[in-house]
């Protein structure tokens, strides 16, 4: 039962690569929405935050056929990239991580902007009074105070990366070695005969995963509340 063969250690270290690069390509413009979203008052930006927070409630299929239509190699953006740069998503295990960060965008931006909205103003009023620049108080005081809501934010967006299947294999399909994460190794091995094993196994280790993703998230949000309240 313990027992993971070749094909299924491959298909979680394919999830963890996508996972952290989807993490890692989300983080930047995360942080940046969340603080527009935070300190900004513009007009649109209750559809802005709406377009952000599209991906969880459009069917995870929706979101993978546009990115096909965009990204794919006869889309605007992917023919543009794939001629001018040589850059493919599609049918790659990069398309994959695109499709993972689309996806765990929302859940990244909504944690560090509630986060952000936790911090004391004042604070950022005081560094700037002190002749901090916007860009001194920023990295200095804004981010420091809420770094317990971007590690939730980073947290949960891996996770939902790591779990991630109807937009990563609308978009980049089911190719084993190079597309084939963890959920979509479960599909495969729910349609063979015999493939009950390897479908628990992967079963167990992406709850145990998620598990611990929420636990760690729930711990990070804690820690926020007790900063807020000086506690």
């Amino acid at each position: 039962m313990l027992h993971l063969t070749s094909e299924e250690w491959v298909a979680i270290e394919l999830s963890l690569r996508v996972a952290f690069w989807a993490t890692a390509a989300a983080l930047p413009a995360g942080i940046a929405l969340a603080f527009l979203l935070a300190r900004k008052q513009f007009w649109g930006k209750a559809v802005l935050d709406g377009l952000i927070h599209l991906p969880l409630v459009l069917p995870p299929v929706v979101t993978g056929y546009m990115l096909l239509l965009t990204m794919g190699r006869r889309g605007p953006v992917g023919a543009f990239l794939a001629e001018h740069f040589g850059i493919v998503f599609s049918f790659r295990w990069t398309g994959a991580a695109l499709a993972c960060a689309v996806m765990g965008f929302p859940l990244l931006v909504r944690a560090i902007r509630l986060s952000i909205e936790a911090a004391d103003v004042k604070l950022e009023q005081a560094a700037s009074t002190l002749g901090a620049n916007p860009v001194g108080v920023f990295f200095t005081v804004t981010l420091p105070l809420a770094l317990p809501g971007i590690l939730a934010g980073i947290v949960l967006c891996f996770a939902k990366a790591l779990g991630e299947f109807g937009a990563t294999i609308t978009f980049v399909s089911n190719i084993p070695g190079e597309t084939q994460t963890i959920s979509a190794a479960i599909y495969t091995y729910t349609q063979v005969p015999g493939g009950d094993a390897a479908a628990l196994r992967l079963t167990v280790i992406a709850v145990v995963v998620a598990l611990a993703a929420l636990v760690v998230s729930e711990w990070f949000a804690r820690r926020a509340g007790a900063r807020l309240h000086g506690t």
